[in-house]
């Protein structure tokens, strides 16, 4: 029973892994788009948007990876 419960935790793991990588390719592109470089150049800062889809991806990627390498 435990070596299916961690084949699923390494399914999960890699699941989460090309999450975050999608979605901070996501935040890239919309960091890319118009509007988020109007508002870069008015506050000096990314959109709270953007900022959203790369917190996201690095916290599902660093979650994927260490559900993927748990022994």
């Amino acid at each position: 029973m435990a070596n299916g419960t961690n084949s699923l935790l390494k399914l999960v793991g890699l699941v989460l892994l090309v999450l975050g990588v999608g979605l901070a390719y996501w935040g890239f592109q919309l960091s890319d788009s118009v509007q988020s470089q109007l508002t870069e150049v008015v506050t000096g800062a990314e959109t709270d948007k953007v900022m959203q889809f790369y917190i996201g991806g690095a916290i599902s990627f660093v979650a994927g990876l260490f559900l993927t390498l748990k022994r």
